[in-house]
């Protein structure tokens, strides 16, 4: 095999070190390049072309990993976000293997809307995912994001069904995601469970998930579309309220025990 043929790599949009908002801990989170995803308020933007990336061999990032190491303690690590990962999920497989004999925690942050052979086995291997499920209404879910739910919905049933940890993550834009009969909807789906207040004691629909997040909508990526001649969509929808997170939390609440509002 030759040089070319043998070498992994992956194409990085950018580094974040000593991340807090991405995974438990500390950790090194590589932001990779192209999705297929058009979600209306995304805050990266520049990372949604395919094209664009900087080629990376997985050593380098293995490297890297290594350097940081110290200061993961024992929660942190790497986390692989972008974009969306699991397009190069071919690559991220070697790289995980790597990342786990130097004994590197990797979490995956995925929309959950790709699936193949490579996306099965690097959900298997990671530590735990990071499953962002945009909205619980399919029709509402394809306004936001210009795709179906239906993959993301199966991907957790399948991290249900692998026992795979894994965070719901859930975005709160005012007039898009906000509306209580599909955070119902949703509760009812993935939580319906352990809640102080189950009166028939059930089981929650899935285990798997260690906990939910609730991320407040912002507008800190508004000057990149400027930058890249593109109009911002949702440059008239405000920020939320405490009322508006208040009520969320507490819609949520009534589904899960493992809430937590970023």
């Amino acid at each position: 095999m030759g040089k070319d043929e043998s070498r992994q790599v992956l194409s990085v949009h950018s580094y974040e070190s000593m991340g807090t908002y991405d995974g438990p801990g500390l950790r090194l989170v590589v932001f990779l390049q192209g999705c297929p995803f058009r979600c209306l308020y995304c805050a990266n933007p520049d990372t949604i072309p395919f094209e664009g990336g900087t080629e990376t061999d997985i050593n380098e990032i293995v490297d890297m990993a290594v350097r940081q190491k110290p200061f993961f303690g024992k929660r942190g690590g790497v986390t692989f976000s972008g974009g969306e990962p699991t397009l190069q999920a071919k690559a991220l497989i070697p790289l995980v293997r790597q990342l786990h004999e130097n004994g590197i925690n990797v979490c995956l942050d995925t929309n959950g809307g790709i699936w193949n052979s490579d996306v099965e086995e690097l959900l298997g291997l990671v530590d735990l995912v990071l499953l962002d499920v945009k909205e619980f209404n399919p029709a509402r879910h394809e306004a936001l994001t210009g795709r179906s739910n239906a993959q993301t919905l199966r991907t957790a049933a399948w991290l249900e069904e692998h026992g795979r940890p894994f965070w719901l993550r859930y975005v709160l834009v005012p007039g898009y995601s906000d509306f209580e009969e599909d955070i119902r909807a949703l509760g009812s789906h993935f939580g319906c469970g352990t809640v102080a207040g189950d009166a028939e004691g059930r089981e929650p629909s899935y285990k798997m998930i260690q906990r939910v997040e609730i991320l407040p909508y912002h507008t800190l990526g508004v000057n990149k579309y400027e930058a890249l001649g593109q109009e911002y969509r949702l440059k008239d929808v405000p920020v939320n309220t405490k009322e508006q997170l208040s009520r969320a939390e507490a819609l949520f609440n009534e589904y899960f025990d493992c809430v937590v509002l970023n």
